[in-house]
């Protein structure tokens, strides 16, 4: 098995069981007690309780455009692998029933957010999506650098209010905020790549390692350093990535320099162009 086989082989895994919890959260502990997700589930659940009609199939009809949409926005690969997910997690709600787990709604709406921020988290880590708000939040962080949980909460407040507007149930309402900010939470705990570090990188195989991490589009500056006890002169190079790209980096970085000294701290902020210019 090549390496590219085996990792589609791990995303379509980590997606699959995305979609069965984020079709689990529905199914067991959200739709049984009349609860939303937020949105466009949230949407296909709140024309479901009003109709009678199947929650799945509304999901599936409300994410075809904006998944057409995100295809010639966001890109191919990740709008396939979201393609997959709607249909998977469309599946799966056909086949898990809809049984209350939790009688009580407030651990209804708390336990259907984390299992469903853990399956969308793991999605979207992995490159994919659950569809809906997911994908207009992925496109925002693209321009902006923002959370993707926060995103989605932001967004699924205007579900909140429709669900409000229809039903004049406040209880409902909340209930479904809890959850929705549950979820939000956990999607940021696993979903890491608006998170960002700093690191100071000091070698002596300095056009080696320039060589390699250039080709990945993030800014470095080089600082000449002189070591206090040796004298010796060395380069610091300084660049920001997020806290996804680091396993990565360290990985080049002990190919290279296995001595080189690294320092690695989170960062608060980054004003100015994150991505490094093309020109």
């Amino acid at each position: 098995m090549n390496k590219w086989t085996f990792h589609t082989a791990v995303a379509a895994s980590v997606m699959t069981i995305g979609a069965l919890l984020i079709a689990g959260a529905f199914n067991l502990f959200l739709i049984p007690h009349q609860l939303l997700s937020g949105g466009l589930s949230g949407v296909a659940m709140m024309i479901g309780y009003m109709t009678g009609g199947n929650i799945g199939w509304l999901y599936l009809v409300l994410n075809v455009p904006v998944l057409c949409w995100g295809w010639f926005i966001v890109g191919r690969r990740f709008i396939i692998w979201s393609m997959y997910t709607v249909l998977a997690s469309t599946l799966f709600l056909q086949l898990i029933p809809v049984t209350a787990i939790a009688k009580d709604a407030v651990l209804g709406s708390v336990f259907g957010g984390i299992i469903l921020g853990i399956g969308t988290g793991m999605m979207l880590r992995y490159g994919g999506s659950s569809g809906g708000f997911d994908i207009i939040a992925s496109i925002i962080t693209r321009k902006r650098d923002l959370p993707v949980g926060s995103i989605i909460f932001t967004l699924n407040g205007v579900v909140i209010a429709a669900l409000v507007l229809f039903t004049k149930d406040w209880n409902l309402a909340l209930y479904s905020l809890l959850s929705i900010y549950t979820a939000g939470k956990v999607v940021d705990i696993i979903h890491v790549r608006h998170i960002k570090v700093t690191a100071f990188i000091i070698t002596t195989k300095t056009d080696e390692m320039l060589a390699k991490l250039l080709s990945h589009p993030r800014g470095i500056t080089i600082i000449k350093t002189r070591g206090a006890y040796t004298s010796a002169e060395k380069d610091m190079l300084m660049t920001v990535r997020t806290r996804y790209e680091l396993a990565e980096l360290r990985k080049t970085i002990a190919s290279i320099d296995a001595r080189a000294f690294v320092n690695i701290v989170e960062t608060v902020g980054v004003i100015g162009d994150f991505h490094r210019s093309k020109d």
